[in-house]
């Protein structure tokens, strides 16, 4: 009997033997995707550093950014969402929701590419969840802003650098929050 059943045990194992489990599941093979003519990711990486480059010294401090501010023609720029934007916002400025940004939105708001735009984004304040809520520093929203104006031809760019509490800056905000 024992050797029966050893039999068996070998008869079922034989078949399998020197073979490796079997392959994980591949993904179904996909047909080849044709290139995209509005999407140019190797164009995009390329620039970000020549944008890097142009962005190092056009990061104001709060007195640099308010004196900036009051000159003549300079457009305050926030690339927040307007709800947001309503809440709480740098006084004077204007609102273009970043995912609103395409060449006829900037044709019409800022038609001037040589007119010193001042930016600033949600990374830039602290103590105010809120209106102000934090992003990861590698998606903080100045820099796709800064990128995508820079894209766009426009090079008079500036933006606020530090980090600011609203309630003791100097700068001066309005919005629905606003105390």
């Amino acid at each position: 009997m024992k050797y029966v059943a050893l039999a068996f045990l070998l008869a079922a194992v034989l078949p399998f033997a020197g073979h490796s489990a079997p392959p994980a599941s591949q993904p179904p093979q996909q047909a080849p995707i044709p290139p995209n003519p509005n999407i140019d990711m190797d164009a995009y990486v390329k620039s970000v550093k020549e944008v890097a480059k142009h962005r190092e010294s056009r990061r104001l401090n709060e007195d640099d950014f308010i004196k900036a501010s009051q000159e003549e023609g300079v457009i305050v720029l926030d690339a927040r969402s307007k709800e947001m934007f309503t809440l709480l916002h740098v006084k004077g400025a204007i609102n273009m929701s970043f995912p609103d940004i395409t060449v006829d939105s900037l044709k019409k708001t800022l038609p001037d590419k040589e007119a010193k735009i001042l930016i600033y984004c949600n990374n830039n304040f602290k103590n105010q969840p809120v209106a102000f809520a934090s992003k990861r520093p590698i998606a903080s929203l100045n820099i796709s802003t800064y990128i995508t104006l820079y894209n766009y031809g426009y090079r008079n760019i500036y933006e606020l650098g530090p980090v600011l509490d609203p309630a003791k800056s100097k700068i001066e905000f309005e919005g629905t929050m606003k105390k």
